[in-house]
Order: structure tokens, then sequence, then C-alpha cells
């Protein structure tokens, strides 16, 4: 599970890649099939049966007789309501069934759950004398926002009922994430993928059934870009080799961004029970290694970057070649994707936010890897960062133009690590001069050379939003970090890409070694000051997580910190423990961080000293009050 908006980027990069190489491909999603299952009438009708069976059976002897949660006894209570409603509120999402969202926004025709309680943490921002709390996010003819907002807390109701009464792993983006997510054993997902199938793996297993009968392949490729996908292409893989006739002879490979992370050291063998190989880093390169050994054309020997079992143990194999260099790889294609059935989502009432879930987002990358590579909390060593490459700017409009062409569709999330500024300039340039209309968002490191004339002529190409690292908004730990930026640079930049238009959110962190609460109360006044001046438009705050890859990984005595030992295992490492000396409870200092932030993306709460966002004692900023001020060069 990944996103129900837009398709992942990988098996689209890789469909391109495999048909320029003349290999007959194809690609499916499961996930958004799973789910479009499950939220329809039949799907729920299914969930009801499901919920009823497990009530109605027996409770284990001195076990108490089942009780349904709150909220999956409100689902049966109302489900004919939820039953009349979930296909039309499917078919608006997807834009099928525009005119519904009067109905919506009206009120009245959706069930509502625990979710929608959230509405009234909108209340204080109501204006004087109106009864409606979204009102003043959506403005009086926000009709189809607002009830695309509803719609959306409409389905998160329903993933609740899920998870309370069917799966308690089921998330519609992060699904059975703990059973993967830096496991040193198999073990819990060994006994999760054993045991009797629940109504969500039965679902899964027949559709994974229904697409490797269609298509009959030779290979069967699994992209497991997070933790939350590891357990569903499991399942996926399992149905896949019950295909009777087909199963035993596919091969099945693993690949994606959290093997590439977390399955460096692989050496359990029981995952080969379920896949042939399971590769690393930019697929290409293997893949057609691969496939040359599949049909007897390159021995096991000369693979490259891949596990296999080779008699009952996991060996790596590795023959050095060069990866197919970045402007050679093809244009990603979503050729076989059902791109009309995407769900258009909007889960915040913050404009930036929104783009991760709202809207179908055509994924392309401007270079491979990261230009600056330095971060210390970040997997620099690892290839997605470090082998950095470029394409030239008249390829990359071609791309997008087959792009368009194919999709009909013109909006660019550009999925760049760090999207380099000379790269996006001569893009945008050449956009401007074909005259190619796009709209676009990216990721970019808030360095100097975004000048204001950088940004206006980015924002005249189609940019619509940047997001960028501010990470602690300290210099001393930006230092430490080796992020290469200040704060007064920051200021400047993201106050350029808003003034050209652009909206811009911010990646906040917390937890880095040898923070103080004297540090993170700084850095809210920081960012406090950044959104008062229009700097930023949004942002998140991330709790640190030192990877054993990163340099802090790699060097802790570097950073003060001493790392705990890793837990035995043979399976997943990426997150390592650690000691910081100065001891702060930085659990305790994150609600707070979280509740300013989620004000100020409001306008709310922008002139109250940043203290009150905590309900215990913290210091008194040391950050002068007019510092972001003039940074900007507003005061002297």
């Amino acid at each position: 599970m990944t996103q129900l908006n837009t398709p992942y980027p990988s098996t689209a990069y890789l469909t391109g890649f495999l048909r320029s190489q003349g290999v007959d491909a194809h690609q499916c999603d499961l996930a958004l099939a799973l789910v479009l299952e499950l939220l329809s009438r039949q799907g729920l009708l299914a969930v009801k049966y499901e919920l009823e069976a497990e009530l109605e059976a027996a409770p284990a002897p001195g076990a108490s007789p089942r009780v349904p949660s709150a909220r999956v006894a409100a689902f049966l209570a109302r489900f004919d309501a939820y039953a009349q409603s979930i296909d039309r509120v499917i078919a608006f999402l997807q834009g099928r069934d525009p005119t519904l969202a009067h109905r919506i926004a009206g009120g009245g025709f959706l069930p509502e759950g625990e979710r929608f309680a959230t509405l009234d943490a909108y209340a204080q921002g109501v204006a004087a004398g109106d009864d409606d709390p979204l009102t003043w996010a959506f403005g009086a003819l926000g009709t189809h926002d607002r009830a695309r907002h509803l719609a959306t807390l409409y389905l998160n109701d329903l993933a609740d009922v899920i998870r309370d009464g069917i799966d308690p792993r089921f998330e519609f983006v992060r699904y059975a994430e703990k059973l993967a997510a830096s496991q040193a054993s198999f073990d819990p997902l060994a006994q999760a993928l054993a045991a009797p199938p629940n109504l969500l793996d039965r679902t899964l297993q027949r559709l994974a059934h229904d697409a490797v009968t269609q298509h009959a392949p030779d290979v069967l490729l699994l992209s497991v870009p997070f933790p939350g996908a590891v357990y569903g292409a499991l399942r996926i893989a399992q149905a896949a080799r019950a295909v009777p006739g087909l199963g035993p002879r596919l091969r099945i490979v693993l690949g994606g961004g959290f093997v590439n992370t977390e399955l460096r050291e692989l050496s359990e063998p029981r995952l080969f029970d379920f896949v042939d190989h399971v590769t690393l880093d930019a697929g290409e390169r293997p893949l057609l290694a691969l496939l040359e050994h599949y049909q007897g054309r390159r021995g096991a020997s000369r693979l490259v970057r891949t596990f296999a079992r080779v008699e009952g143990q996991v060996r790596y194999l590795h023959l050095a070649e060069p990866d197919v260099p970045f402007e050679q790889v093809g244009t990603p294609t979503w050729d076989g994707l059902p791109l009309s059935r995407y769900l258009s989502l909007l889960d915040m009432l913050n404009p930036m936010h929104r783009l991760w879930s709202d809207g179908r987002w055509n994924k392309l990358t401007i270079a491979h890897g990261c230009y600056w590579k330095k971060c210390s909390f970040c997997d620099v060593g690892l290839d997605y960062i470090g082998r950095y490459e470029t394409a030239s700017a008249a390829l990359l409009a071609d791309r997008i133009g087959q792009i368009v062409a194919e999709t009909g569709q013109t909006g660019f999330h550009f999925v760049d690590e760090a999207a380099p500024p000379k790269a996006l300039k001569a893009l945008a340039d050449e956009l401007l001069r074909r005259g190619t209309p796009i709209t676009w968002w990216g990721n970019v490191r808030f360095e100097k050379t975004f000048t204001p004339e950088l940004a206006q002529r980015l924002a005249d190409s189609g940019c619509i939003a940047i997001t960028g690292g501010l990470e602690v908004a300290s210099d001393r730990l930006l230092d430490l970090m080796k992020k290469g930026v200040s704060v007064d640079q920051v200021a400047r930049v993201t106050k350029a890409f808003a003034d050209a238009g652009v909206l811009v959110h911010a990646y906040l962190m917390y937890g880095f070694p040898t923070q103080t609460v004297q540090d993170t109360v700084d850095a809210l006044e920081l960012v406090r000051q950044l959104f008062l001046n229009g700097c930023l438009h949004s942002g998140f705050w991330h709790r640190f997580t030192c990877t054993v890859h990163s340099p802090v990984g790699q060097r802790p005595q570097d950073y003060g910190i001493t790392l705990h030992p890793l837990p035995p295992g043979d399976f997943a490492k990426n997150d390592v423990g650690f000691t910081d000396p100065t001891g702060t409870d930085h659990d305790a200092l994150g609600h707070g961080l979280k509740k300013a932030l989620y004000n100020y993306m409001h306008g709310l709460g922008l002139e109250d000293d940043v203290r009150v966002w905590w309900d215990f004692p913290v210091p008194r900023p040391r950050v002068a009050k007019r510092r972001i001020e003039r940074a900007l060069g507003q005061v002297s």
C-alpha cells in the first residue's frame, strides 16, 4: 500500500525500460484493486458478513463473549447507509460523478463516524455568527473541496472498522508495516503468512491469481517501496505460486526501496520460499542479467546485485557491470494502469499537504541520486542517493511530452531526492521555449542558487509547489547535519518561492543527536517567524531516526552518541537505537511541536509565545524576535 491517488512510479519506470529493451512487460496495481474491491457495495457486504461471523463465533474456553468495538457496532447499525452511499462516493472521488459534491457537502448523505469529530478542531477558525466550521477553510464556493474532505473522512471511518474488526494491521498507506520495518527476524512475517487468510488476504490472493492468469508471465516482479508493502507482496507471491500450470514455473523477483535500504545484509533463507531472487538498487541492470539467466544465456555467478538461495543458504551474486545510464533508462509508461480509477482524496485542509493525496500526478525523475549527498542523517552511501547522474533538458522535455501524450494529463511530481537547480533551470527554459504547459512540483535543497529570478522562472514554467528540508531550524545543528544551508539562507530562498506564487513546504526534524530542549524551543520560534513572514505555507515534523547506512549510524562518535547493539537476526536491518548524553525527552517535546505547526498551517497562534504549545515548563526562546525579518532585509 502506497498511495490511492496516483500509481507509485517504480512499475512505470521499469515497464518503460523493459519495453525499450524489447521485453514484453505489463504492469498492474493490486493495492488499488484491493481497496476498490473492499470499498464497494459488495465489498462492504463481505466486510459485514466477516464481522458478524467473527462476533458469532464461540469464544475460546474461559474467554469473555465477543463484543464489537464502538466503531464496528456503529458500522453494523448504519450498514444500509454505507451500502447505499459507497459506490457513489468512490465515483465522486474518481471524478466520474462531480455533481454529487452538492449532496455530500450539504450534509446528511454520508453516515458520520468518529473521524468526523476532527471537524471540531477547525471551530476556532469560524467567523462570528457562522455555524459551519469548514466555511473558513473552503469559503462559500468551495463545495467540491469540502465534499472531498468529508468523503475522505468517510473512507477513513471505514478503514477504522476494518482495522477494528478484521485486520488490526490494515492501513490504506502502511499495511502491516510493523511486520517488516527493521525486523531482524523473519518470524513475524512467516507467522502472519502461515496464518489462515482473512477477508483482505483472500481478496488480494484472488486478485493476484486473476492477474497472473490473465498475463501468464514467465517472470513476476514485485516492487516493495516501503515496509507496508512487504506483507502484501508476499501474499501475492503465494497466490501466484498456486496458479495451476503456471505458478510452479514462474520466476518471482523482489525489489524496491524497502529491499534497497533494509535487506542489504539479507541471509534469511525462508524469504526464498516465496521469491526466487532479490535485487538491490536500481533495477535495470540486475533485471537484464536475470532475464539472460532465465533464458540460459548467463550463469548464476554472473548475476548483478542479486540475492539467491543456493543449497539452502543465501548468497549474494554480483558481477560488477556498469549501471544503465540515466539517459538510457527510457520513458516511464502508465500503460496498463487504470488511471481513471485512482481516488482524489483530501486529508488535510492545507493547500500544500493536499498535493500528496489529491489528484493524479505523473511521476518523473530529473536526475538519479542526489547532487549534494552529504547530509549526515541520510543514506548517502547507497545507490539511490550516492550515484548522481543527469539527463539533458531536451531529453527530459521529450519524456514529459511522451507522458502527456499517453496519459492526457499535464501534472508532474518530480520525485528527486533533491532536484538540482541547474537542471531545473535548464528544463524550465526548455519547457518555456517549446511552449509546453505543465503543472509541476518537487523537492529541492533550499540553497542560495534559488534566487528570486530563478524562483520566478520555475513558476513561469509551471512550478506550483516546492518541498525542502529545513530539518532542525538551528545553525549549529544544520552545520552538524552538513546540510550546507543556514536558517537565514532558508528564509530568503523560501520567501523567493513564496513571492513567486509557489507553495512552500518544509520538512522539519526533532531529536537529532545533541539537540537540547533549548534547541527545540529556538527551532520552533524560527519556524513561527518563517510562517509569520510568509516564507512557509506548511511543514511536517519528523522524529529523527538513526539508520545503519547514514553517516550518523556509521560514525556515531562524531555526533556524540552511542549506538545500541542491533538485535540478532538475518532479515531486515535499518533503524538503530542510540543513547544521547543530553538526555532530552524528545517524545514529550514532539506533541507540542506538532500542535504548534498544525495551527501555524491554518494561520492560527502566530503571534503567541511558542511556550504555550507545551503543557510543561520550557525555557524562553533565545532567538531574536525579528531574526527572520532581518534575514529578509526588511529591518536593519
